[in-house]
């Protein structure tokens, strides 16, 4: 089998750390903030295998607060790990921060539609020895749709990476997620997400996730996803899992 140059492993990479789980359990995200005067944290791991790498955060902590009835605040650090045919990297990976606005908010009976912006800014904290995406700035501007009928949500829309550097790209990211209620305590749900090439020799990438949440008690929840490329999987994504122990305070 023939390896990918190891500036190719890195340039797949920075697909999988721009837009990881932004709305866990999934990579596509929701209009819908935190509960007002509420804090939300995940505590969570993730892994993504690719023909000669790997990478995951060993943890990330996702901390969101409900700062308005329709705003979230929301900071992300991580500590993440790199692994190539040439060695293995560990350190503090770059910081997320944003804001999270609900401009409108319809509801009637059962059903609801909502929408919002969730502005994203990668923070240059990260060790250079993870890839040479790290340690630079990064920002993501999307709109995000969602409507609620009975026990089915469906969320999603698209967003705009701005990757400066050289060697790279601004890229669009459409993705989306239908979940349904099988229990009081379970959602289960399927995403499928597309997002255009980051880099100028970098590929697009297609992928799937299956996953949902599991209520444990009245202030944790278990948060669970896993699934793959479809498109280009060797380079960007063979198998990616997620899982994350959510409190509520």
């Amino acid at each position: 089998m023939e390896r990918l140059p190891i500036r190719k492993l890195f340039l797949a990479a920075v697909a999988i750390s721009n837009s990881a789980w932004a709305g866990p359990p999934f990579m596509t995200d929701d209009p819908e903030p935190v509960k007002y005067q509420t804090w939300e944290i995940n505590y969570a791991i993730y892994k993504t295998w690719r023909q000669g790498s790997a990478s995951a955060n060993l943890p990330t902590v996702d901390i969101n607060y409900g700062a308005t009835p329709d705003v979230q605040l929301h900071v992300q650090p991580g500590y993440s790990y790199e692994g190539t045919t040439t060695g293995r990297h560990w350190g503090i990976d770059d910081t997320q921060v944003g804001v999270k606005y609900r401009f409108l908010n319809i509801e009637q009976g059962d059903s609801s539609f909502m929408a919002g912006i969730y502005p994203l800014l990668q923070m240059p904290t990260g060790n250079r020895g993870l890839g040479p995406n790290r340690g630079t700035s990064q920002s993501f501007i999307p709109l995000w749709l969602q409507r609620d009928s009975g026990k089915w949500t469906m969320y999603g829309g698209a967003g705009y990476w701005i990757n400066p550097g050289v060697g790279y790209r601004n890229s669009v990211y459409v993705g989306g997620v239908v979940l349904y209620q099988v229990a009081p305590s379970l959602q289960l749900g399927v995403e499928i997400f597309h997002e255009t090439p980051d880099a100028v020799d970098g590929q697009s990438t297609v992928g799937f996730n299956l996953g949902g949440t599991c209520s444990l008690t009245r202030d944790y929840n278990w948060l669970f996803a896993a699934g793959r490329g479809l498109v280009n999987a060797a380079a960007t994504n063979q198998l990616s899992v997620y899982t994350a122990l959510q409190v509520l305070y």
